[in-house]
């Protein structure tokens, strides 16, 4: 199991997708709304990403367009958050800085 760290622009777009599945939540509804749907699928990624980097279902690959935050030479990663979904939402993330932690770099739409 790993330890889950986001940087602080991470931690931002969490917690405004948070805020934002929590606001469209309505008790008469029966169906999630889109927001609550793209939450439930951030938070579903997030602990599989912590129990299992390597999950087939996170679909996780190197991704060459940001810069590890420690070491230059070292991997970023990129995982599915969403998938078949027009402007589908990744994790970028990297191992460290410590053993067995894992620091979620950015969550974005994908272009």
């Amino acid at each position: 199991m790993f330890e889950l760290l986001f940087t602080d622009s991470a931690r931002q777009t969490y917690e405004d997708l948070k805020k934002a599945a929590s606001k469209s939540t309505s008790k008469a509804k029966t169906k999630s709304s889109k927001q609550e749907g793209l939450f439930k699928q951030l938070k579903k990624t997030c602990q599989l990403l912590q129990q299992n980097p390597r999950h087939p279902g996170l679909q996780t690959h190197e991704y060459t367009g940001i810069d590890h935050p420690w070491k230059k030479c070292e991997k970023v990663l990129e995982a599915y958050v969403q998938n078949h979904t027009a402007s589908a939402y990744r994790l970028f993330w990297c191992y460290g800085p410590k053993r067995a932690q894992i620091t979620v770099i950015a969550i974005t739409q994908h272009p």
